[in-house]
């Protein structure tokens, strides 16, 4: 009989969000666990894309196609030589992670966290270290936490700001700590800014502004242009260093899809010119506050995010997999952003990014099944 796997397959068994929308199909269900928007994307991206198969098919350099580059680079206002293109910003995270650190290494990242951030740092070797969140009212930051879990050890802090699960924003008096922190212990910083269009108040602060030198910033066109299938994502190093981060990428994907590549290098500048950005955080604003007065109008308590398109609320007595089945409705379970501590009590995250008919529905059968329960 052949040997065994190796143990570090353990750490990809399937995650929730795809066990939850897989259930979410078994059942008729509908879907407010995964993070993908029921709307299309774009029609200038669609348009684009079409015009780039059969044009743009071959190999792109691993550091991105060069016009890709370019048109991020004045979107973002950085320089081009330090883009580098990914197959979506999990591949930009686990290049880093690659890149960053290492066996012996402690890596600092806040929780609740996003799903991919503890086993990319131990198929690289790292330790993640976790500092939790505090919730009463509202979701915020322990800075002081922060500092104690910083060793000698600790090679980078690792943070997503506007925040997945929590919706949250970090100040911008928050940040200037973390860089004072990182600076002080000489720690690289990763920005996870994946929904940096996506903020319903002030739009918040990128850390590279405020630290240039030591931030790796990660982003994504499928949570921009509604096209998550895409897989286009970006990482901007500090000066000099994205050529080695591209490296990485030889030995994984090589390169993104060089169609869509094309059609996103051509779709940015036409979404920043034509206020896509603002038409978008218009209509998610509506479809949030939308779910959250028929939460709140049940009885639940809602925590009211500041950016991304998901909302923290608590539903006391319930399991997920019980109210996907019975309820017809599928949501992700705060135990899942929780490896340290234990999650607040009967926390769950919800998606708003779906058409406004498939949240009301889903508010109809939530408030069936609560009033049975009750």
């Amino acid at each position: 009989m052949p040997a065994g796997l190796h143990p570090r397959t353990h750490l990809s068994k399937e995650s929730i969000f795809s066990r939850m929308s897989r259930l979410a199909q078994q059942f008729g269900a509908v879907n407010l666990g995964q993070g993908f928007p029921s709307n299309p994307p774009p029609a200038f991206l669609l348009e684009a894309a079409r015009r780039a198969i059969g044009v743009v098919d071959q190999y792109t350099p691993p550091i991105g196609l060069p016009r890709l580059r370019e048109a991020l680079a004045e979107d973002l206002q950085v320089a081009p030589e330090n883009v580098v293109v990914t197959a979506g910003a999990t591949e930009a995270l686990h290049a880093l992670a690659e890149a960053l650190y290492g066996p012996g290494d402690e890596v600092v990242m806040f929780e609740p966290y996003f799903d991919v951030y503890i086993p990319q740092a131990r198929l690289a070797g790292a330790t993640p270290v976790l500092v939790p969140m505090r919730l009463e009212d509202r979701w915020q930051v322990d800075l002081s936490a922060l500092e104690a879990a910083i060793t000698p050890r600790t090679k980078a802090i690792l943070l997503n700001s506007p925040y997945n699960p929590t919706g949250s924003i970090f100040s911008h008096e928050d940040l200037e700590r973390i860089v004072a922190l990182a600076r002080q212990h000489d720690l690289w910083i990763v920005s996870d800014e994946v929904y940096d269009e996506l903020y319903f108040e002030e739009a918040p602060t990128p850390l590279r502004q405020l630290a240039p030198e030591r931030t790796f910033t990660v982003g994504s066109a499928g949570k921009r242009l509604e096209a998550t299938g895409y897989r286009v994502g970006w990482i901007v190093t500090p000066p000099a260093l994205a050529p080695l981060v591209a490296g990485m990428r030889q030995w994984s994907s090589f390169c993104s899809a060089a169609p869509l590549q094309a059609a996103v290098a051509e779709a940015l500048p036409v979404a920043r010119r034509e206020g896509f950005y603002s038409a978008l955080r218009s209509s998610y604003r509506s479809r949030r506050d939308l779910l959250a007065r028929g939460l709140e109008g049940m009885g639940i308590q809602v925590f009211l995010p500041q950016g991304t398109y998901f909302l923290t609320a608590k539903f006391p007595g319930i399991e997920a997999e019980t109210l996907v089945r019975e309820a017809r409705v599928a949501i992700i379970p705060g135990a899942a952003f929780y490896a340290d501590h234990p999650a607040p009590e009967g926390l769950f995250r919800l998606a708003f990014c779906k058409k406004p008919d498939e949240i009301e529905l889903a508010l109809e059968r939530l408030e069936r099944y609560i009033s049975v329960k009750r």
